[in-house]
């Protein structure tokens, strides 16, 4: 069993944004981004660092990094869950596409015409967000949006600088024998990842030499005092945040069971069925049934 568990932020970033990692990276992205826009190698620009706690807390856990053609990628594991998610993601789209000129406002506040020919070198920025958490209201786990015209959905090239990504990781349940891409194997091993070790990783996530490699990497990681401090709360939270939603859906279920077994009750008790029958066919106390016969009555009476 791995030692740690890669969706938590830090250990996103430990393993996807350090140096000796960025193939791992690269091959995340790509299995997200559509065949005709793959990127040939990536260039950090935040790389992983112990020096990126602030005050004992990670300030930085959002990956950055530049493609060979100057496209920018923002990649974030979260797993806490929003409403503002989508807001959030917008605005670190608009922060790193804004940042690319700061450089230029800076530098000519009362110069128009150098910020004019600043806009010349923005580059496309794309936000890529896996998320533990749904999202969006229904079963799909990989959604694209970028800018396109509102009738047509023709896309401007000079409009073409947003892409979102959102991988909503826990809507996608298939089994190991089901898996056809590289991104629905990356889901899984993201997903699963904490419950195996090098040895013992499935072959149908094997056969990604990639994922191979972050299994590797993720039963040596070594994690400092600070690092420990934080994976453990982050962890915690997980677990807890997964036991919550487990208990609610039980519940739901369990309420929807008892609430069907109470109609086919109340159709019985219509049907003038006695008590051991109506238990006996839903699985009710007789004392529940003599309750709900009751009801009924007291219905019928109201009425005239």
């Amino acid at each position: 069993m791995s030692k740690v568990n890669p969706k938590i932020d830090l250990v996103f970033k430990k393993l996807f944004g350090s140096e000796e990692n960025k193939d791992i990276l690269l091959s995340l992205i790509n299995a997200i981004l559509p065949f005709e826009q793959q990127v040939a190698k990536i260039v950090l620009k935040n790389p992983y660092n112990v020096s990126d706690y602030a005050e004992g807390k990670l300030s930085i856990l959002d990956i950055k990094a530049e493609g060979e053609d100057g496209r920018l990628f923002d990649v974030e594991m979260q797993i806490r869950g929003s409403k503002y998610y989508g807001k959030r993601a917008l605005f670190y789209w608009a922060k790193i596409f804004g940042s690319q000129l700061d450089y230029v406002l800076d530098d000519n506040q009362d110069n128009d015409d150098s910020i004019e020919v600043g806009y010349s070198d923005l580059k496309k920025c794309i936000v890529i967000s896996l998320m533990d958490f749904n999202f969006f209201d229904d079963t799909k786990y990989h959604r694209f949006y970028t800018i396109k015209d509102g009738e047509t959905h023709e896309a401007h090239k000079d409009l073409d600088y947003l892409d979102l990504y959102f991988i909503e990781l826990k809507k996608y349940k298939a089994k190991l024998q089901n898996l056809n891409t590289t991104l629905e194997r990356w889901i899984t091993f993201l997903n699963n990842a904490h419950k195996y070790d090098n040895k013992t990783l499935p072959k149908e996530l094997a056969e990604i030499k990639e994922i191979r490699k972050a299994s590797q990497k993720l039963d040596a990681m070594y994690l400092d005092e600070k690092e420990k401090g934080y994976y453990d709360a982050q962890q915690k939270f997980w677990l807890d945040q997964n036991a919550f939603i487990k208990e609610t859906v039980e519940k739901a279920v369990e309420q929807a069971e008892l609430n069907s077994k109470i109609e086919i009750a109340k159709t019985a008790i219509r049907k003038e069925l006695d008590n051991e029958f109506i238990s006996e066919l839903t699985g009710l106390t007789v004392e529940k049934i003599e309750q709900l016969r009751n009801e009924y009555l007291r219905e019928i009476l109201e009425k005239h």
